[in-house]
């Protein structure tokens, strides 16, 4: 061992003298480092104790590549295990490996847009483009490959479901077993940073989704990890009382112990400094804050702890996102942490979700609630818009059984015109609606199934529906104001001032600061038949193009291009507007008008 000064930092630390190695083991008698560079003697490295149950020790013989474990010893026996803060592992059972920090960042001084300006697309790096042989899982290097077509589509933000060294080869990333580390099936770490460069250079945001509210549970090396426990449970990574038990396993971090919290702490910010990670999406932030995900119970220290860490990744880097999957609409999640609440920037929200799927895949016209509609557009957590992510597919919403809203519309026929026309309602009101825009991946052509970690995305639909793709692609690029004309749809401000239950018409008015090209109206037909000669109410007299029809017959050979057109209105009031004009829409239509 070396006797130089320490380095700081947790885990394998390279140095141009060697390796350092640190570990948290408070109930270890003796902890040696054991790895290819010493042939796995337990004899030759031992590490020294610190403060606080910490362990440290340099090795001159290790460098960068070596393959390494922790030999702990206590008085409950001697474990091998896989260090916790590994960048690196040769597989969730395997060993840690001593990771290389440097990469070559050149050129990437990617920014991420403003939040009123992003448009999502979630993925799943194992199926989201498989190579040909399907029993083997996507890689970041194939998921690469359709980077040009998310940015055609007008995609400016990917958010990749958990890429953390998880138990086997496919799963949805839920499972983690080493946070830090990138599963070695998908490329691992270096080809992940490879990724997000490709990604950045191409315009296009990475958000990262972490599961903090369990871990594992399977292959997990943090169990137990220094021998100790209380009533069989976890050890010192994991309440050892009913607070362990989740929905997933009794495998939830100690969120009131310092070195756990440093622990998920330390994780956020290397996926932010050593990744350039743009934002975070947190799992299922219920089961952090509470101990059974409905509020009855609440967990003070996940609480405090999602303050932290909000604050820390403000303080540090000012302009990332960060996501809350909370899902009980609570205002708190997006309220900043000095008011009390736990300062996410948004949350993905199921107040717009259900309603809008609802909507879309009633069988009845008769039976659709627009007034659910109506509250789904205008829905909002605090002050601003923007504080949710919106959506009609995510990988919960079409998974576990539950199918995708083409085939929830029309079970047998989920490729016919009835899916095609009402799942289009769905996404125009995705990109027309106040709220962070998201699309699951294969959304845009029509992916049908429920979403499973073996069935890859069917790219021959990107060209069978590429009409579909096309609609989706103005939809974007209405909704980021690309020709400057529709700068209301990046606004805060909403109202929904015409609704008409009998006849399934909705319309509403998004704006920014108001005026033309700013201010937007947008008309939906939630019936199976066109209607002409209907007036409505606008905010402003004179010319009003129509920027969008869903209907137009080059979304779709067998669409009606139902003759709607630019209006004119008139002085008159009509819904509580200064004027008035008369529109023509298509059945199951959008359409969408500005100056």
């Amino acid at each position: 061992m070396n006797n130089t000064k320490k380095i700081s930092g947790m885990g394998a630390l390279p140095h141009p003298g060697g390796v350092a190695f640190r570990v948290w083991v408070p109930h270890a008698e003796q902890v040696s480092v054991i790895g290819t560079f010493n042939n796995w003697n337990e004899n030759n490295h031992p590490l020294q104790p610190e403060d606080n149950g910490y362990w440290y020790g340099d090795v001159a013989e290790a460098s960068s590549g070596d393959q390494y474990e922790f030999l702990v010893t206590t008085a409950n026996g001697t474990f091998k295990r896989i260090d916790p803060y590994a960048r690196e592992v040769t597989g969730s059972v395997g060993n840690a490996i001593v990771h290389n920090p440097v990469f070559d960042w050149e050129g990437d001084n990617f920014k991420l847009v403003s939040w009123n300006e992003l448009a999502i697309y979630e993925l799943h790096i194992g199926t989201f483009n498989d190579r040909e042989n399907d029993n083997i899982p996507g890689t970041f290097s194939s998921a690469a490959k359709r980077l040009g077509h998310l940015k055609r589509l007008g995609i400016n933000a990917i958010q990749i479901m958990p890429v953390g060294e998880f138990a086997g080869d496919r799963s949805w990333g839920y499972n983690p077993s080493h946070i830090f580390s990138v599963e070695i099936t998908y490329g691992g770490t270096l080809a992940f940073k490879q990724f997000i460069k490709r990604a950045h250079h191409e315009g296009i945001a990475v958000i990262l989704d972490v599961v903090y509210n369990h871990l594992g549970p399977s292959d997990l090396d943090l169990w137990q990890f220094d021998g100790w426990s209380e009533n069989n449970r976890g050890g010192i990574y994991f309440y050892n009382d009913d607070r362990a038990i989740t929905p997933w396993g009794e495998t939830r971090p100690d969120y009131g112990r310092g070195e756990v919290r440093q622990f998920l702490l330390d994780n956020v910010m290397m996926w932010l400094e050593e990744y350039h990670i743009d934002g975070i999406r947190f799992d299922c932030t219920q089961f952090i804050r509470t101990v059974n995900g409905t509020g009855t119970q609440d967990l003070p220290d996940g609480w405090s702890l999602l303050q932290w860490i909000n604050d820390e990744v403000a303080q540090k880097y000012p302009g990332r996102i960060t996501i809350a999957e909370d899902l009980q609409h609570n205002r708190w999640i997006t309220k900043d942490t000095g008011a009390g609440g736990t300062g996410f920037s948004s949350q993905w929200d199921a107040m717009f979700v259900h309603p809008i799927r609802l909507a879309v895949t009633t069988p009845q016209d008769e039976d659709r609630s627009l007034e659910a509609v109506r509250d789904a557009i205008c829905y909002r957590y605090n002050d601003d818009a923007f504080d949710r992510v919106i959506y009609s597919e995510s990988h919960d919403e079409v998974a576990n059984g539950k199918e995708r809203v083409p085939q929830e519309i029309y079970p047998d026929d989920p490729t016919g015109w009835y899916a095609r026309k009402r799942s289009t309602i769905a996404a125009a009101m995705v990109f027309t609606s106040p709220g962070i825009p998201m699309l699951f991946q294969g959304q845009e052509f029509l992916e049908g199934g429920w979403f499973r970690d073996t069935v890859p995305v069917d790219w021959d639909n990107n060209s069978e529906f590429h009409g579909i793709v096309l609609l989706y692609r103005d939809l974007i690029r209405l909704r980021l104001n690309r020709d400057n004309f529709t700068r209301g749809l990046c606004g805060q401000f909403t109202q929904v001032y015409h609704l008409n239950d009998a006849r399934k018409i909705i319309a509403f008015h998004r704006w920014d600061k108001g005026g033309a090209a700013d201010d937007v109206v947008v008309v939906v037909n939630f019936f199976r038949e066109a209607q002409d000669g209907y007036v409505i109410g606008f905010p402003a007299a004179g010319n009003w193009k129509l920027r969008f029809n869903s209907d137009w017959q080059g979304y779709s050979d067998d669409f009606h291009s139902h003759p709607s057109t630019d209006v004119v209105a008139d002085a008159g009031d009509t819904d509580g507007l200064p004027y008035y004009a008369t529109v023509s829409i298509g059945p199951y239509s959008v359409l969408v008008y500005s100056q």
